[in-house]
């Protein structure tokens, strides 16, 4: 396939801002963010993760974790019941108002994968998460060997 690099960039593209414009959409409702939404399905779905689980679970920058966290507790969907360790590996838990949210929020997601996924059998999907996870998996080689060639330059 020549077109190989069009179609892996123009699709991974454009799944990224449809997810980006389904957040922005469905989470009008609550006054939530995308990152407000992963914070709560994440900690809706394990119980409980520290902020440093929770970028790693999520796959966000670990900023934005942060202050996606100080709004949620701020708006009392979270809180951090053990302060004994340092702030950022502290377990956060959800409140019982996010409680109810993150199970409106995981429904939703559930719901939306289904939509997204119509027409694939059970072994498409799997066989794509597979692709998909090799795929990362080697883009994730390559750029610690930029990261290792950089290091070395210096």
């Amino acid at each position: 396939m020549d077109e190989r690099f069009e179609m892996f960039t123009v699709l991974i593209a454009e799944i990224g801002r449809c997810i980006y414009r389904i957040k922005a959409e469905e989470m009008q409702e609550f006054a939530l963010r995308g990152s407000h939404v992963n914070c709560l399905y994440y900690l809706y779905k394990r119980r409980e993760l520290t902020a440093k689980e929770l970028a790693g679970e999520s796959g966000e920058d670990k900023a934005n974790v942060s202050r996606a966290v100080k709004y949620l507790e701020d708006g009392g969907y979270l809180t951090c019941p053990d302060s004994a360790h340092k702030r950022y590996q502290s377990p956060l838990a959800l409140t019982e108002k996010g409680k109810l949210v993150g199970e409106r929020i995981a429904a939703k997601v559930d719901g939306i994968l289904e939509r997204a996924s119509e027409g694939l059998t059970e072994e498409e999907r799997a066989a794509m998460y597979r692709a998909l996870g090799r795929i990362c998996d080697n883009l994730r080689a390559i750029c610690a060997g930029y990261e290792k060639d950089s290091e070395e330059k210096r």
